[in-house]
């Protein structure tokens, strides 16, 4: 499995490369300002924050919704970076009203408020099993 995983990242690796052959050095310079600002914004903001979201999260919750509400973080997180170029704007035309033409912000709250009520449904429903499993055999 490691063997196929490593092939097929391999071959997604000299495919990208091959895609990137026809580019000009502006657009090679560009491609490496994008990948070292994703790198420095991972490791400086979004990492720590994480960490410091999990330290309060351990404090704070019960055993049985830290899961559940981790995984709805690591969703709502993933859906938020892939939204904020809709949220903030980018790609709008102001003569083309076809493009950026949804309500991007209320689908993100909503994502958010479902992401929020799942996680909490699911660990209201661990404590009940946790309860009923700690509760005394009433025979």
């Amino acid at each position: 499995m490691r063997a196929a995983l490593l092939a097929a990242g391999v071959a997604a690796g000299l495919w990208g490369v091959w895609l990137m052959r026809d580019f000009t050095s502006d657009r090679l310079v560009s491609a490496g300002t994008w990948l070292a600002g994703g790198i420095v914004l991972h490791d400086a903001v979004l990492a720590p924050l994480t960490v410091a979201i999990g330290v309060v999260a351990v404090r704070l919750l019960p055993g049985y919704f830290r899961a559940p509400m981790g995984l709805a973080f690591l969703v709502w997180a993933t859906l938020t970076i892939v939204f904020v170029p809709v949220l903030s704007g980018q790609g709008g035309k102001p003569d083309n009203d076809t493009i950026l033409n949804r309500p991007y912000v209320e689908s993100w709250l909503v994502m958010t408020a479902l992401l929020l009520v799942a996680a909490a449904a699911v660990g209201l429903l661990r404590r009940s099993r946790a309860t009923r499993a700690a509760a005394p055999d009433p025979k």
